[in-house]
């Protein structure tokens, strides 16, 4: 079956588990996070659904970066400890140029595939 057939909630699904998916294998994202993601696809259509999903919903807008907490963070003198001088100014620059884009979340691997699926939270939650 090609996605054009599929219905608007198989593809809104199927966007989730994607993003989903890219969350658990983006090096930016920490390991008690691609747990609960894990957990996650592991509990669809069980019981424990609902309650998983809500509770990874909370977990994704606790740790996804807005893209001013990203441009703050990165300006910032701790940011310079954590990513080096150089490395600061140019995340800077480019986490300037994503929100001029319309990019709302930190433009790391992880923040960006949450970022997706807290966009689509309130479909995820019908």
């Amino acid at each position: 079956m090609t996605n054009d057939k599929k219905s608007p909630l198989s593809r809104l699904f199927y966007l989730f588990c994607l993003s989903n998916k890219e969350l658990i294998s983006a090096p930016s994202c920490y390991q008690g996070l691609k747990d609960l993601a894990q957990k996650w696809l592991d509990s669809q259509n069980t019981p424990e659904e609902a309650k998983v999903t809500q509770e990874y919903l909370t977990e994704l807008e606790a740790d996804v970066l807005s893209i001013d907490s990203l441009i703050a963070f990165a300006c910032s003198e701790k940011g310079e400890q954590v990513f080096g001088a150089d490395q600061a100014k140019h995340m800077v620059s480019q986490a300037q140029a994503a929100k001029e884009n319309g990019a709302k979340y930190c433009i790391c691997p992880a923040c960006t595939a949450g970022g997706v699926i807290l966009d689509k939270k309130e479909d995820i939650l019908k």
